[in-house]
């Protein structure tokens, strides 16, 4: 059987060996969440298989059960290649959905807290000759206060835009050989002024000295090199590059980097990286890319799929949703909540695809202190693994927050997001009640093409700009604007509506649809103080029905007339 997945899944720190243990592993339900008191991580079986690295709830698992699942077990057995004596052994998994527990031939190998953000053990102590054994354990609550669950129906059924939950393993999990000292973690900020590139090493395992050298190409050619001496787990130095040819969405130029550490004590690490060259920073009206006012087509991708749920079926179907997108004239996304994994970052990077990092949000009560106890350490786990990404244009943390949130909550995040990425815009609070923001955001589902225009043409004229709750939410301070959720409009002929749900009332015929796309898409391009719009939505999810593609990836419209209409200058661009 071809393991499902097989690519590498963290293609910003590469290395040349790995083991990939997706593929059938045992299974089995914990409901009463009794495994662990009845010593399930030392079974010599569970009864049921599954495919990892699809939650259960999909099709691709094998086993497509719906229902809530408190707990669930995993169990594999694997044999360590002979060539990978005298180093460490790491296992690695993508993101376990949502509380993980892991044991290595009967012997606890640490835990992980939250659904969506990667986490590995050193599991070198724990090993022995021949077969090995993993087991994981999973809990997961969506109706907990103290869980973001993203779009995960809190309810049996999926309803309105709620949809089928994940529950479990739903990444890679790889098992990884590396040195005594080896690199572990790595950031790159780009310094277009200097032609440089900022690189910043955090080294795992047993502290030694030596030294990094690090050497920059681009297409095969060298573009710059150096050798710089460490002693301890941190360093920080300067890539001087040779030339400096930017990243953008036209011409989305990635320069390739490899690191090789030499250890006084022997190790030898090398691991191959990317990054692009390019600057962001804010005007009055617009984000600026490489100095340019750039407006963002952006259309509301929430990364489901009909058969895999959270996880993709293949690599190649993250690059068609970014190409499909693109088709019709965006030029990016806001990956809505959802942090979506590591591969789909690296196809916009190649791709030239401008995205905003999100996080899910939803489920999470945001109206006490402990939210920010529950939310923090996840939120910057997602920021770390995602920092190097050139086509990552904006961070925000929340989206559409409760009118009784604690405000403190959502101001810390925010402060602590730019104090960790000082590079990037940061919108506290997508949509509803901001606190304090570098841009400021709403959502407007009205259908009628001139009421929808007339809402904004107050701040056209140097007014007071819609808000969605101005009663409660920060005054507005003349940050650049962004209608970051509009459409949404409900389209599905042919199909029965008992269960289907889209916004407003919806258009008659195929002609319809376009004039109000047309109409609704044009008074934002040319609107002078609006920077940006995300078009709800790409593709349909389950029952609600209003994207421009179907739940199967197939458009809706003709590519072309969309593409026409988004892809006119906006009048932030003159």
């Amino acid at each position: 059987m071809q393991v499902p997945r097989p690519e590498y899944p963290r293609p910003q720190l590469r290395r040349e060996r790995w083991l990939n243990l997706n593929g059938p592993w045992e299974f089995e339900y914990d409901p009463g969440l009794s495994g662990i008191e009845r010593g399930l991580f030392q079974a010599e079986k569970l009864p049921k298989e599954i495919l990892v690295p699809f939650c259960p709830e999909s099709s691709l698992s094998g086993l497509a059960d719906l229902d809530f699942h408190p707990g669930v077990w995993y169990r594999r057995t694997f044999t360590l290649p002979a060539s990978w004596s005298g180093g460490r052994i790491l296992l690695h998994f993508g993101a376990v959905d949502h509380d993980a527990f892991i044991w290595v031939n009967g012997q606890q190998a640490g835990e992980h807290h939250g659904g969506y953000t990667p986490f590995s053990f050193d599991i070198t102590n724990l090993l022995h000759s021949g077969e090995n054994i993993i087991v994981l354990h999973a809990q997961d609550d969506t109706r907990s206060p103290w869980v973001a669950s993203g779009k995960q129906c809190p309810e049996y059924y999926s309803r309105g835009c709620h949809y089928t939950r994940t529950t479990g393993i739903w990444q890679t999990v790889w098992l990884e050989p590396v040195p005594s000292t080896y690199i572990q973690g790595l950031k790159l900020i780009p310094l277009l002024d200097q032609g440089q590139v900022l690189i910043e090493l955090t080294l795992g395992g047993s502290i030694s000295q030596g030294s990094i050298s690090a050497h920059a190409s681009l297409e095969g050619q060298p573009m710059g090199e150096i050798e710089v001496p460490f002693q301890g787990q941190k360093l920080q130095f300067m890539l001087p590059l040779n030339a400096t040819i930017l990243w953008s969405p036209e011409h989305p130029t990635l320069y390739d980097l490899k690191l090789e550490l030499k250890a006084n004590n022997g190790s030898h690490d090398l691991v191959q990286s990317y990054f692009g060259l390019r600057s962001l920073a804010l005007s009055e009206k617009a984000l600026l890319l490489n100095g340019a006012p750039l407006f963002q087509r952006l259309v509301l991708d929430q990364g489901f799929y009909p058969d895999g749920i959270y996880t993709a079926p293949t690599d190649e179907a993250l690059r068609q949703d970014i190409l499909i997108s693109q088709a019709m004239g965006f030029n990016g996304a806001r990956l809505h909540q959802k942090v979506f994994e590591p591969r789909f970052l690296y196809w916009a990077d190649r791709l030239g695809y401008l995205v905003w990092g999100e996080f899910p949000s939803w489920g999470l009560d945001v109206s006490q202190p402990k939210a920010l106890e529950i939310f923090l350490p996840q939120w910057l786990e997602a920021l770390h693994r995602d920092l190097n990404h050139p086509a990552l244009v904006g961070w925000c943390p929340f989206n559409e927050t409760q009118a009784d949130q604690d405000p403190e909550v959502i101001r810390t995040v925010y402060r602590v997001t730019k104090s960790l990425d000082p590079t990037r815009p940061v919108i506290d609070t997508s949509g509803y009640q901001h606190v304090e923001t570098d841009i400021y955001d709403v959502h407007n589902y009205t259908q009628d093409v001139s009421t929808f225009r007339n809402l904004f043409a107050p701040l056209a004229q140097g007014g007071e700009p819609f808000r969605n709750r101005p009663e409660l939410d920060a005054p507005y301070a003349g940050q650049p604007y962004f209608v970051s959720e509009y459409g949404g409009t409900w389209w599905n002929p042919g199909q029965k509506d008992d269960k289907a749900w889209g916004y407003g009332e919806r258009p008659k015929t195929e002609a319809e649809f376009l004039e109000r796309y047309r109409g609704l898409t044009e008074a934002l391009l040319r609107h002078p103080r609006i920077c940006a719009f995300c078009y709800t939505q790409l593709y349909d999810i389950e029952q609600e029905v209003n994207g421009l593609y179907t739940y199967n990836r197939q458009a809706k419209f003709d590519p072309a007339l969309i593409r026409q209409v988004n892809t006119q200058k906006a009048r932030i661009e003159e």
